[in-house]
């Protein structure tokens, strides 16, 4: 059954919300964006990264990619905002073009194409969705307007507060019949809904114990892609990410309280380290564009918003990073955040003339869904935190889960199944889904078992000393 035209207001105005806004937006709603700070996007890419301040969001110039799979949502959902990413230098990635040297089948494959993402930098990425936005009928986008507390409405459920829109920080009222919390990872909710005399969220949080060093470079050639974006190396990883208009970053990052690893603020000791990273060093041969931004105390961070089958708030739904967020090194956030907005307006247009119904509905689809993403990224988290740990030590690094490790050394094996990991890695499919394929149970079945060979890059001693100079 369908639901009628309602009246809907999105807090937050990053990527994910407007998304958001957009998607309801096409379903006939009214939709107003709140969004606290007070700045739109700049008219060009260029001044998007220079002169744009978006204080609400901490990594706003830390390193961001868009995954093959957000190109997917947006072209179903909002199509021609592909268009807008291109138009404003963001470039296309393919990344079949770094297949490992043990794959020597290179012939293409019928559907590739759906491998193929379209990513910039998170600034011009942002100004490209906001420029829709304010072309897109139905949503209004109002900004410097912060969020006070939420309006209590008719309970939907007894016992259950209902959430019937928003009280900003100067007195004003914005009434809708639902309520969306898109204000990243820094979300107040939980205090909104305490001022509702809600239950709290089932949350779990805590710091994701990584700290980032990222330098950005421009120059006219593009480096090659000569491993994974992310390459694990002892006790730091290496992250590699193509940008918009000529531009491209590279980050070390480690395991917080890795104290020698704080010179690699100095740009020569940064450069330095890369320098000695045989798959990365290219990544140096360009015109660095500043100095070395680092970032510490990331939040791992997940809420539910029923718990024991019951919901703690109705007329409310948390999407993106205001649910759950992750590791931010692994890319994940704004393509698994898209997916969360087009589910959502699924939902919608089903539910919100039921608001205890969405409320259940929204919390079982997202725990389905994109749930998923998020526990693989924790466990995966803690390989990586345990493998840094064991080389600062000189011990081993702890063995993967044996199913992702067999998986992982025959997708160096099969092109196919190396595909199929391009999938898992940027959020196509959860890994459990995967590795149930009676195809891929089969081929990493009768694979040779050996275990991906590790990334050459310095041990523990070398980064000391190239940490030391």
């Amino acid at each position: 059954m369908e639901t009628a035209m309602a009246s809907i207001v999105v807090c937050g105005g990053g990527v994910v919300g407007l998304s958001a806004a957009m998607m309801l937006a096409r379903d006939g709603h009214e939709v107003t964006v709140l969004e606290s700070d007070p700045d739109g996007a700049p008219a060009t890419p260029a001044e998007a990264w220079d002169a744009w301040r978006r204080s609400g969001v901490a990594q706003f110039h830390q390193p961001h990619t868009v995954f093959p799979r957000f190109r997917a949502v947006a072209d179903e959902e909002l199509p021609g905002l592909t268009d807008r990413l291109l138009d404003a230098g963001c470039v296309w990635v393919d990344r079949l073009t770094s297949m490992p040297p043990s794959l020597t089948d290179r012939a293409p494959r019928p559907g590739d194409e759906r491998l193929l993402g379209v990513t910039g930098r998170r600034p011009v990425v942002e100004s490209a969705v906001a420029a829709a936005a304010e072309d897109a009928p139905g949503v209004t986008v109002r900004r410097g307007v912060r969020v006070a507390e939420l309006l209590p409405g008719t309970p939907a459920l007894d016992g259950v507060p209902h959430a019937a829109g928003v009280r900003t920080t100067t007195g004003e009222d914005v009434r809708a019949d639902l309520v969306v919390d898109a204000t990243g990872r820094r979300s107040p909710s939980t205090g909104w809904l305490a001022a509702l005399d809600a239950h709290p969220p089932a949350t779990r949080a805590q710091d994701s114990g990584f700290v980032y060093y990222t330098r950005y470079f421009t120059g006219p050639q593009r480096p090659a892609a000569f491993g994974p974006p992310i390459c694990p190396l002892g006790s730091i990883s290496v992250l590699t990410l193509d940008g918009d208009n000529d531009t491209w970053s590279v980050t070390v990052f480690a395991q917080s309280g890795d104290a020698p690893l704080k010179t690699l603020r100095v740009p020569e000791v940064f450069d330095r380290v890369v320098g000695a990273c045989p798959l990365q060093a290219h990544w140096l041969d360009g015109q660095p564009m500043g100095g070395v931004l680092p970032m510490a105390g990331g939040l791992d961070c997940s809420r539910r918003f029923v718990v024991d089958g019951r919901p703690v708030v109705t007329g409310f739904a948390a999407v993106g990073d205001a649910w759950a967020c992750t590791n931010p090194s692994a890319g994940r956030g704004l393509s698994v955040g898209l997916v969360h907005a087009a589910l959502l307006r699924h939902l919608v247009a089903t539910h919100l003339d039921r608001p205890a119904d969405l409320a259940v509905a929204w919390d079982e689809a997202t725990e389905r869904t994109v749930g998923p993403f998020v526990e693989e990224q924790l466990v995966e988290d803690r390989s990586r935190l345990a493998g840094m740990a064991a080389a600062r030590e000189g011990r081993p690094p702890p063995p993967p889960p044996p199913a992702l490790a067999a998986f992982l050394g025959a997708a160096g094996q099969d092109a196919d199944l190396f595909r199929t990991m391009i999938e898992y890695r940027t959020c196509m499919a959860p890994l459990a889904e995967v590795l149930d394929r009676p195809t891929v149970r089969e081929r990493v079945a009768t694979a040779e078992r050996r275990p991906p060979n590790p990334f050459p890059g310095p041990d523990r001693g070398r980064l000391l000393e190239l940490l030391a100079g």
